[in-house]
């Protein structure tokens, strides 16, 4: 068994680029890395040999050669990326549950949400436009953890979040799923509409959701 290092700093940029895209050919990489192919594969084979990441053959039908490789992450990468103080977390949810039972539990969590809420709807607080306040979330995401970022869309946009920094806390607690749903929409005010279309703990790569400004109603 092969002594487990830690990722350079160009090991890493490829595992957070397979992190936040998904699993991706070599060339994918490069381009987006702006390195050649030979150093992309010269870091997968070394990724590859750490347990970090694994490939999987990719059909391209309707051409001739072998299947391409996409390049996608192992469990094993996880610790590569924020978890904050998962076990703890977890080991906190069930004393609290146990001595001030499921009630007290749901206190702490919109205490939790309250203070939340406070706080982004301040980061939000002028914004001219839904698109700048779905990037100041994205950005105030991200700096907690969850390689936020997002995309524009026909009727609004998608907020992607490739990463769950409380993903083990999120699984003994649900409620801290739906807290986020609730911050989303007192943040982002009564007249936008958000909506959750992609959930790691349902086994989606990504949790993401969809905004979109709600009709003005018809008098």
């Amino acid at each position: 068994m092969k002594q487990k290092t830690d990722a350079t700093p160009a090991q890493r940029a490829v595992l957070d680029h397979i992190k936040q895209r998904g699993p991706a050919q070599v060339a994918e990489i490069a381009e987006t890395l702006g390195i050649t192919t030979m150093a992309v594969r010269q870091h997968l084979y070394a990724l590859e040999d750490q347990g970090l990441v694994e490939f999987e053959a990719h059909d391209r039908t309707g051409t001739r050669g072998r299947p391409s490789k996409r390049w996608r992450l192992r469990e094993e990468a996880s610790s590569y990326f924020a978890d904050a103080h998962a076990e703890l977390t977890v080991e906190l949810i069930a004393n609290i549950r146990e001595v001030f039972g499921e009630r007290g539990l749901q206190k702490l969590v919109e205490r939790r949400t309250h203070h939340q809420t406070a706080d982004y709807r301040t980061a939000l607080t002028g914004a001219s436009s839904l698109r700048e306040k779905v990037r100041r979330l994205a950005r105030l995401r991200t700096d907690a953890g969850y390689l936020a970022g997002f995309e524009t869309l026909q009727d609004g946009f998608l907020l992607i979040e490739n990463h769950c920094p409380v993903c083990k806390a999120a699984r003994a607690c649900t409620g801290l799923c739906q807290q986020e749903l609730d911050v989303f929409q007192a943040a982002l005010g009564p007249d936008v509409s958000i909506s959750r279309t992609d959930h790691i703990l349902a086994g989606a790569r990504r949790c993401a959701y969809h905004i979109r400004q709600k009709k003005a109603e018809r008098r």
